[in-house]
C-alpha cells in the first residue's frame, strides 16, 4: 500500500511549484556539522503527514536563494518513514536519478530511500 507521504507527493509530479526556502545552499544545519550543498525548503501552506509543510530540494540552482519557482521532477520516497521529499528543478531541465542521489546524498544517506519519478 503506498504511504500517504507518497500519495501527496505524487500529486505536484511534473507541476510547477513554489518553493520557500528555509535552508540556503551553503548554510551550516541547526543541529549537525554539516551545510547544505543545495538550496532546501517546503511547499506554503501544503501540510504533509508528519505535521510539517511538504519538503522539497532544489536542484541545478547554483546560488542562495529566498524562494524558487520550478519544475517537481522526482520525488525522493524516504521508505521507513512519512517525510517524503520534492526534487524541484529549473523548467526544462532534466535530472537523471543519479544525479539527483548524488545531490541529496548529504542528507539521506542515512535514510533508506528510492527516487520516484
Amino acid at each position: 500500500m503506498e504511504s500517504k507521504s507518497l500519495a501527496l507527493a505524487k500529486q505536484y509530479l511534473g507541476k510547477k511549484v513554489l518553493v520557500k526556502v528555509d535552508r540556503k545552499l551553503g548554510e551550516k544545519h541547526p543541529k549537525w556539522d554539516w551545510s547544505y550543498p543545495v538550496n532546501y525548503g517546503f511547499i506554503p501552506g501544503v501540510i504533509a503527514p508528519d505535521g510539517e509543510e511538504l519538503d522539497a530540494y532544489i536542484l541545478r540552482v547554483d546560488k542562495p536563494v529566498e524562494e524558487f519557482e520550478g519544475e517537481v521532477m522526482a520525488i525522493v520516497h524516504r521508505t521507513e518513514n512519512d517525510d517524503d521529499k520534492l526534487v524541484v528543478v529549473p523548467e526544462g531541465e532534466p535530472v537523471t536519478d543519479e544525479e539527483i542521489e548524488k545531490m541529496v546524498e548529504f542528507q539521506e544517506k542515512w535514510f533508506k530511500h528510492e527516487v520516484v519519478r
